[in-house]
Formats: C-alpha cells, sequence, structure tokens
C-alpha cells in the first residue's frame, strides 16, 4: 500500500514539475498562503482541492467535525503561526453537510473520547433546539446544526486573545464561514464573515 501511494506521488510531481516547473522551487523558497482554513478531518474535504488552490496557497488546520476550541493548542498554534508569522489575511471556518462528528453529537449513544471532543455542538444543538425542531427532517437539523457549528467557530475564532491582539495592533484579518456540500462539491458562504473594525 504504502509502495503504491509513492508511486502515485512520483506521477503527480513528475506532472507538476511538467505544468510548472517553478512551483516546486518556489514553495522551497518561501510559504506564503493567502488563507488560513480550518476544517473536518473528514477525508472527503480537502482544503486544497475542493476551493480549487494550489499547494502554497492555504495554511490548513482540520479536526473532527471544524470544532473551535478554546484550549486546543493545536489549533490555537496554528492560528497564531497563520496571522503573525505567515500573515493570512483570511481565515476560512469550514464545515460541510453530512457531518459525522456533528451526527454523533446528537445522538445518544457513547463515542468515548469524541464525546469529549463534540461537547460544544451538543450544547449548541440544546441551545437551538427550538429552531432545530422546527425543521421538516433529521437531515435539514443535522444540516443545519452543521452551519450552526461553523458560525460558533467564526465568533470563537474572534474572541481568541490572538485575534483580538492582531486587530488592536491594525492587521485587517477576516473570519469567514463556510459550508460544503459533498453532494455537490459546492462551498456555501454562511455570510457570517467577522473583521475588524475600520480604521
Amino acid at each position: 500500500m504504502v509502495e503504491a501511494l509513492l508511486r502515485r506521488n512520483a506521477t503527480w510531481a513528475e506532472g507538476i514539475a511538467r505544468t510548472d516547473p517553478g512551483l516546486f522551487p518556489r514553495l522551497a523558497a518561501q510559504q506564503a498562503p493567502e488563507f488560513f482554513w480550518i476544517g473536518c478531518s473528514d477525508s472527503r474535504v480537502p482544503a486544497n482541492v475542493v476551493a480549487g488552490l494550489d499547494p502554497g496557497e492555504v495554511f490548513v488546520h482540520r479536526n473532527v467535525a471544524n470544532v473551535v476550541h478554546s484550549s486546543d493548542l493545536n489549533l490555537l498554534s496554528a492560528l497564531e503561526f497563520a496571522v503573525e508569522a505567515l500573515g493570512v489575511r483570511d481565515i476560512i471556518v469550514c464545515g460541510h453537510y453530512g457531518c459525522g462528528g456533528v451526527r454523533a453529537s446528537c445522538e445518544n449513544a457513547h463515542h468515548r473520547l469524541v464525546d469529549h471532543w463534540i461537547e460544544p455542538i451538543r450544547r449548541l444543538s440544546v441551545q437551538h433546539a427550538p429552531e432545530l425542531d422546527a425543521l421538516p427532517s433529521a437531515e435539514a437539523r443535522l444540516d443545519r446544526l452543521c452551519e450552526i457549528n461553523v458560525r460558533d467557530g467564526v465568533s470563537r475564532v474572534a474572541e481568541t486573545p490572538i485575534m483580538r491582539a492582531a486587530w488592536e495592533g491594525g492587521a485587517r484579518v477576516r473570519i469567514h464561514g463556510l459550508i460544503y456540500g459533498i453532494r455537490d462539491g459546492l462551498l456555501r458562504n454562511l455570510d457570517c464573515t467577522i473583521a475588524p473594525l475600520p480604521a
């Protein structure tokens, strides 16, 4: 299996070298992504691919159900590096419809460690119960909770000391919420962008 991956990698690298001979030298010289992407670990939602971006254009952090925990040092370290060292100007929190982590947050079954991880989504489902219960199907409720989770993630990123300090220092970083449809391959803007106040 690993040998097959190595062969596929070699074929990919050779193809890139033919179509864009300068790409690998540019990537080796500097990392300068335009976006920081906080997404779900789901293998069907790779940031570069779904956004149509080349290597080097997006700095990525992924976890189960794209949850933004205020105590997640991995996420916070990546956010700080993206904003302070890489100078990204757009942060994207991206969820996807049909998310298994969001679905698990609505189940009565025990999922072991992941139950701790998705606990914020469980709280969101309780907080938004009247809105969710008014929807016509379980799938519609799940999809809406996926959207609510993204919006909450945008707010949580904005509330971090990292972002507050960046904005106070004059950084013009914006935080956006997107959701991806696995069934149609389209990204949708949830219109929940948070940006610094005009100077």
